[in-house]
C-alpha cells in the first residue's frame, strides 16, 4: 500500500536517510524543515501520515504534533515521533500530545517500516470513513469531523493475560481512569469479546500453552471486533513475534518492563483513535438511513421502494409466488393544508403512515412515495387478499377521526387505493405492476374516492 509521508526535520541528512528508507518500500515522501511549514502541509491534505523530528527551531515536534491532534481538519492523521530523546518521560509527552507512536534513533528501519504500514492502512481506513460520512452535511446531519477530539478516558478495556503478577499491575495503572475486564483464559476472552462492546483489548503475546497471536487473529477475522484496538505485551527479545503481530493487525505495543505513565498514555491514545472512528460508523449509518427513509413519517422512500421492489419481484417470480401492490393517496389533502395549514397536514400524514404501518404485515413494505401518495408491497399476496388488506387499510383511515393542533381538534380523512398484482406471463415488470396500481387508484378516485379499485387484469 503506498502513501505520501511528510517528514519534518530541519537537518538535511536525517531528511535524506527517512526519504531514501521509505522510497525503497515505494511510499511517496514530501519534507519541511519546521513545524510552520508542516503545519500548513496537513492542513492542505498534502500528505497520509507524519514522520515528527521533536527537536526544531521554533515550534518544536511537540507543538507540532498537539497543534496537529486538535485540529479537527487534521486530527486523524497519524503522526510518528522520531527523536534521540530515550527517556521515558520523553515518549509520555509525545504520546500525551498525540502521536500514535514514537520511535528513538539510531531508528530501526523494521519498525520504522512496520508501524508507517499499519498506520497507513488504519489511515486509507478512516479517510474512506470521512469521505462517505462527509454526505451528511447534504442531509442535515452533523459534519463527521466537526468536534472530533473525543476523549480517551473512561474506556471499557479487557485484559487478557495469565500472569497474576503482570495482571495486578496493569490494572492497578489502569482502574483509576478505565473499567477493565480481567480474563487470563484466551478461549474466554474470545467469547467475552464477541458479547461485549470494548474500547480497547491489551494480549499478553506469552501466554502459556496458547499463542497470544492467535487471539489477535480471531479478533480481526470476526465482524464485530475486526475494528477494536489492540495493544500487545511483548518482551523485549520477541521481536519475531511483534512484527508478525504487526502484520496481524496489532495498533500498539508496550515492552516489559512496562512503564505506567506510558502504558496510561498509549491506552489513551487507542480508545481515543477507536470512539473516533466509530463515531464517523455512527454518522455514516444515519446518512445511509436518511438517504432511505422519509424524514417526516419514518417510513421508506421512494428511492428505497425502487431498490427493494425490484428484488422481491424477482423473488416472487423465482419462487413463483404472488407478488401485490397497493398505491394509496390522502383524499382531498390540498384542503387539509390549505384550511388547517401544513403544520395540521404534517399531523396527517405521520397518523396516516402509523395506521397503515399497524394494519399491514411485518413483511409488507409501506414507502411515502412523496406528498400524500404511500405505496405497499406484499409478497405471497394475490390479488383476492390484497383487496381485503386494501379494504381493511381504508376502513382504519376512515373509521377514527385525526387529531391535529397538538390534538385539540380532530378531521375526518379518507384514502383512495389502487391495486395490482404480479402477472405471470413472463412479460411483466416492478415499473408496469406500479403503473397498473396508479392507474386503478385514479379510477378509485374518478370512481367516488374513499374506495378500493383493482387492476384490469
Amino acid at each position: 500500500m503506498t502513501a505520501r509521508v511528510l517528514v519534518v526535520d530541519d537537518i538535511v541528512a536525517n531528511v535524506k536517510l527517512l526519504e531514501a528508507r521509505l522510497s525503497a518500500e515505494y511510499f511517496d515522501v514530501v519534507t519541511a524543515s519546521n513545524g510552520i511549514d508542516a503545519l500548513e502541509i496537513c492542513a492542505g491534505g498534502q500528505c497520509d501520515i507524519v514522520l515528527l523530528d521533536v527537536m526544531m527551531p521554533g515550534l518544536d515536534g511537540f507543538e507540532v504534533c498537539r497543534r496537529i491532534k486538535h485540529n479537527p481538519l487534521t486530527a486523524h492523521l497519524p503522526v510518528i515521533i522520531i527523536t534521540a530523546l530515550d527517556q521515558p518521560s520523553d515518549r509520555i509527552k509525545g504520546l500525551d500530545a498525540g502521536a500514535d507512536d514514537f520511535l528513538t534513533k539510531p531508528i530501526n528501519e523494521l519498525a520504522l517500516i512496520t508501524r508507517v504500514k499499519s498506520l497507513v492502512r488504519l489511515k486509507a481506513l478512516t479517510d474512506q470513513l470521512i469521505l462517505r460520512a462527509s454526505a451528511a452535511a447534504d442531509l442535515g446531519i452533523d459534519e463527521p469531523l466537526d468536534g472530533a477530539i473525543v476523549s480517551g478516558e473512561g474506556g471499557r478495556i479487557l485484559l487478557v493475560d495469565d500472569s497474576a503478577s503482570t495482571r495486578s499491575r496493569l490494572v492497578e495503572a489502569l482502574e483509576s481512569r478505565h473499567q477493565v475486564d480481567v480474563e487470563p483464559d484466551p478461549q474466554e476472552a474470545h467469547f467475552r469479546l464477541a458479547d461485549v462492546s470494548y474500547d480497547l483489548v491489551v494480549v499478553s503475546l506469552d501466554l502459556v500453552g496458547f499463542d497470544g497471536l492467535r487471539l489477535c487473529s480471531q479478533i480481526r477475522s470476526i465482524e464485530r471486533t475486526r475494528m477494536l484496538p489492540v495493544l500487545a505485551i511483548v518482551h523485549p527479545d520477541d521481536t519475531r513475534r511483534l512484527e508478525r503481530g504487526l502484520e496481524l493487525g496489532i495498533n500498539d505495543y508496550l515492552v516489559h518492563p512496562i512503564d505506567r505513565d506510558e502504558l496510561q498514555a498509549r491506552v489513551r491514545t487507542q480508545i481515543r483513535r477507536h470512539r473516533f472512528t466509530e463515531r464517523l460508523r455512527e454518522t455514516l449509518h444515519a446518512t445511509m438511513e436518511m438517504a432511505i427513509t422519509d424524514g417526516l413519517t419514518g417510513l421508506h422512500n421512494r428511492r428505497y421502494l425502487e431498490r427493494h421492489l425490484a428484488g422481491m419481484f424477482d423473488q416472487s417470480v423465482a419462487r413463483r409466488k404472488p407478488l401485490s401492490v397497493l398505491m394509496l393517496d390522502v383524499d382531498f389533502f390540498k384542503a387539509v393544508n390549505d384550511t388547517y395549514g401544513h403544520d395540521a397536514g404534517d399531523d396527517v400524514l405521520r397518523e396516516f403512515a402509523r395506521r397503515v404501518r399497524r394494519t399491514v404485515r411485518n413483511v409488507d413494505l409501506v414507502c411515502r412515495l412523496g406528498g400524500e401518495e404511500f405505496v405497499v408491497a406484499m409478497p405471497d399476496t394475490d390479488s383476492p387478499i390484497a383487496s381485503i388488506i386494501g379494504e381493511r387499510v381504508r376502513q382504519r383511515i376512515s373509521g377514527q377521526s385525526f387529531l391535529i393542533e397538538g390534538g385539540e381538534q380532530s378531521i375526518s380523512v379518507t384514502v383512495s387505493i389502487g391495486l395490482a398484482s404480479r402477472r405471470d406471463d413472463g412479460t411483466d415488470s416492478p415499473e408496469a405492476m406500479l403503473r397498473r396500481a396508479d392507474e386503478a387508484l385514479y379510477r378509485s378516485k374518478r370512481e367516488g374516492r374513499n374506495r378500493v379499485s383493482s387492476a384490469v387484469a
